[in-house]
């Protein structure tokens, strides 16, 4: 087996691999599909975690098949197909634990059913069931700009994460969503998802574009865009003070992108506008509802994979997610790639 590991600031390596045995409560997953996440391009630039120089182990958005069960584990079943959340494994699958997705067999220790394991519904392909982590951040960042049906939004970046974030906004009934990115290839995606129009921020005077599409409104003797909810996906270091240069008053933001170095806030400017700005964390409780849309919203998910290698090319599959290109860059495993 092999293993694809971080040895050093800008060093991945698909390592041969000896899998830990399992324990009376852990399952092993055959893996069928895993999507490359921009978290594991952020682990390997900066040399692994949660210290760089640290052997890290990648992978954390996997669906495969149970091949085996611990005699304490209850109501999984062999030759299942699941998804696994890694966000309820105790050593944090890919993100610095022991283990990662990215392997042919994935020991997932303390399983449980409906936490950590999720039965993949009936119908859906492995690589539209991997999506499911990253459409639940997603999700969550949509949770947390407690948009309503008939809102005007605004989502910084068209990578994986935004796309997933037009995709509820869509679903939810919020039908005016203007989406930003520089990458053409990005815009149009954007726009097959059902956002109202996609825009490349740097060739364009956004406050004017939002002002002819959502209006200005007036108060305190300020007048502000009628946007009423800002989705930062993308972490540009100016993004921030524009939105609240530009924000109506009571306007609400979300930041889900990682920013890496400090960035000057207008304090001044945001006191007037008496606006929300919050930030969005994984999927505390997201990836429920996400496998149960994934019946009806299975096309539209699908289409948001740009590339699928097999694992022996996952190094490549590294390269490509880099891209502005690409959407998400799917990695398939034995007969599924």
């Amino acid at each position: 087996m092999r293993l694809l590991n971080i040895h050093g600031v800008g060093d991945a390596r698909l390592d041969s691999y000896e899998r830990p045995p399992a324990g009376p409560k852990d399952v092993v997953i055959r893996m069928k599909a895993c999507g490359i996440c921009g978290s594991d391009l952020s682990y390997i630039k900066i040399g692994g975690i949660p210290a760089p120089g640290t052997i890290t182990a990648l992978g954390h958005e996997g669906a495969g098949e149970v091949v085996e069960i611990g005699t304490q584990v209850e109501g999984i079943a062999l030759g299942q197909p699941v998804i696994v959340n890694p966000m309820m494994t105790p050593g944090n699958i890919g993100s610095g634990g022991p283990e990662g997705a990215f392997t042919e067999e994935l020991l997932v220790r303390e399983a449980r059913l409906g936490d950590s394991i999720l039965p993949i519904p009936e119908g859906i392909p492995y690589d539209v069931a991997a999506m499911c982590e990253p459409l639940a951040v997603a999700m969550h960042g949509v949770n947390r700009a407690e948009v309503t049906a008939g809102d005007k939004v605004v989502v910084f970046g068209c990578g994986p994460i935004g796309l997933g974030m037009i995709l509820w906004l869509v679903d939810r009934g919020v039908t005016d969503v203007v989406a930003l990115d520089l990458a053409p290839q990005r815009r149009e995606r954007a726009m097959a998802l059902g956002a109202r129009t996609a825009l490349d921020p740097t060739t364009v005077d956004l406050r004017a574009e939002l002002a002819k599409l959502h209006g200005e409104v007036r108060s305190y003797g300020r007048v502000g865009v009628g946007t009423d909810a800002y989705i930062d996906a993308a972490g540009a270091p100016n993004i921030l003070a524009d939105v609240i240069t530009m924000a109506r008053f009571h306007a609400r933001m979300v930041i889900t992108a990682a920013y890496m170095k400090p960035v000057e806030v207008p304090l001044g400017r945001m006191l007037t506008s008496e606006m929300t700005i919050t930030t969005a964390m994984g999927y505390p409780t997201e990836m429920p509802e996400v496998v149960a849309a994934m019946p009806r919203l299975k096309d539209k998910i699908a289409s948001m994979i740009s590339h699928k290698l097999p694992f022996d090319r996952v190094i490549e599959g590294l390269g490509i997610a880099a891209t502005p290109q690409s959407a998400k860059v799917m990695i398939e495993f034995g007969d599924n790639g």
